[in-house]
Parts: C-alpha cells; structure tokens; sequence
C-alpha cells in the first residue's frame, strides 16, 4: 500500500459526536494520577472543539468528575467519571456523585496495608477501587490477586478489569459505552454519529458501542486485541489528529502513523482538516 494512502478514519459529510478518554489518550501516564499536567494549548483545543460541534464534546474517563475538573481548571466539559457512574450532562449542570460504600472502603484500606509502600499507588474512587502498578510493574501480578480475591467477599455486582499498568474493581454497570448511549440520547449529542478515542482495556466496551452504532473507535498506542477500528500511535498523534479534524478551518496538513485494523504494518497518513464537515 502507498506510504502516502490516506488512512484516517473516514469522516465523510455529517454531524459528529466527540468522546474521549483522558489518561493515554491526551495525556501520557504517569506513576501517580495526579502527576499530569494540561497544558494550555490542550484546552484550548478542547474548548475550540466544543465550540464548533456545537457542545458535542465529553470526557469518558474513569477519574472522579472532581479530579478532572481540578486538571483542566478552568475548563469545564461534559462528563462521565468513574467509568459512567458519575454524569454531568451540561458544563455548567449538576454533577452526580457516587459515593464509596463502607465494604470497599475496607478492602481499600486491606490493600494499601500490604501494598501501599511498595510504589504501588491505590487510588480511592468511590465504588472504583484502582491499583496502580506503573511504578512497580512487578507487583500487578500480586495486585490482581487480590483485587480477584475480594470479588468473594464483597457483595454481587462488581467486577476486575486488568489494564496496561495496574488492575481496577468496579461495580458492573460502570461501562463507558453506557456512559456514551447515554450522552447520545440528550441534547447535542442526539442525532450525531459518535467517535470515541481510548487507550486501555476499559475502553474496549466503549468501542463496541460507538461500532454499533456506526461511528468511529480509536485505539491510542494499543498493545494486543481491540475492537476499536483504527488505531493511533501516541498521545501526541492523537491530539494532532483531533486538531487536524476537529480543531478549526485553519488547522494545518498533519502526518501521524495511523493504522487500520485491516492493515498489518504502521502507514503515514494525512490527516485532511475540514473532511469531517
């Protein structure tokens, strides 16, 4: 295939709707959450970006609504935290809160016992319990022993998602394509055909429900299997390829590795600015 094949997802004639994932995807990880910085120029796209879909923008992450706001102060963006067990459907809107129940709390406080002093991050996010092993990757295979093992003591419902650098209990119905079906039955979502950007395990069933229904899923460096359709190389591709599609009229020619599921090898692409109106 030409190195020069353009390979970006086809955003033909058409209304779109923006979600995407926050931590691997527009911003790099880190050992510890709150180790990440936006920068300015991040915000300003994103509020560019929602300015010109007319509001049809989110974050699916699965950091509390607090903590994001608190990165991006003082941008304020729809939102599903905690992997769609938090909502705030207007920027300016009420925020709904899940709180921590009284038997993850103790579990949390089981494991930051054994684990917390070894470089292992363990991160109190209401009903979500996340391990973060980045800075000890040698301790995920531990961490999910005990995340699994928990699973017999707590109450039916919930659930052990392993990701690329630690492992999280969370209730079922924390899933971002939920938190996606959700945001396309209100106001300026309704009508639009949904992209979604993501770059971990948790992801995959936001993909799924963007494929569904006919939209575009982007997987950000993806290590292994993903049901995402297009796949991006870095962080840094995937914020050039948002301005090159999202980003105004005058965003310039950008050229990022983007790869089609069907293809086997990385291609240089251009990204043509405007193609998605």
């Amino acid at each position: 295939m030409n190195s020069q094949a353009d390979l970006t997802p086809p955003l033909p004639e058409g209304r779109w709707a923006l979600f995407l994932d926050i931590d691997g995807t527009l911003l790099e990880h880190a050992a510890h959450p709150d180790s990440v910085s936006v920068s300015a120029e991040l915000r300003q796209l994103l509020q560019t970006i929602e300015r010109r879909l007319d509001g049809a923008l989110a974050f699916i992450t699965g950091r509390s609504i607090a903590a994001v706001d608190h990165l991006f102060n003082p941008l304020k963006l729809r939102i599903a935290g905690l992997y769609g067990l938090e909502h705030r459907l207007a920027p300016d809107g009420r925020i709904e809160v899940a709180d921590e129940p009284a038997d993850m709390a103790a579990l949390a406080d089981e494991i930051e016992l054994e684990l917390a002093s070894k470089a292992v991050y363990v991160e109190r996010k209401g009903p979500v319990l996340a391990i973060h092993t980045r800075a000890a990757p040698q301790l995920l295979a531990r961490a999910t022993e005990l995340v699994e093992a928990a699973l017999e003591r707590l109450p039916k419902g919930y659930r052990v998602i392993a990701g690329n650098a630690g492992v999280e209990l969370m209730p079922l119905e924390a899933a971002k394509g939920a938190a996606i079906r959700r945001f396309m039955q209100t106001g300026p979502f309704s009508g639009r055909r949904p992209v979604f950007l993501g770059d971990d395990t948790s992801d995959e069933n936001g993909f799924e429900t963007v494929n569904a229904a006919g939209g575009i899923s982007i997987r950000v460096k993806p290590q292994g299997e993903t049901t995402a359709r297009f796949a991006i190389e870095d962080v840094a591709s995937a914020i050039a390829w948002l301005e090159a599609n999202f980003g105004g009229p005058a965003a310039p020619t950008v050229s990022r590795n983007l790869v089609a599921k069907s293809a086997k090898v990385l291609h240089s692409c251009c990204c043509r600015p405007g193609s998605w109106r």
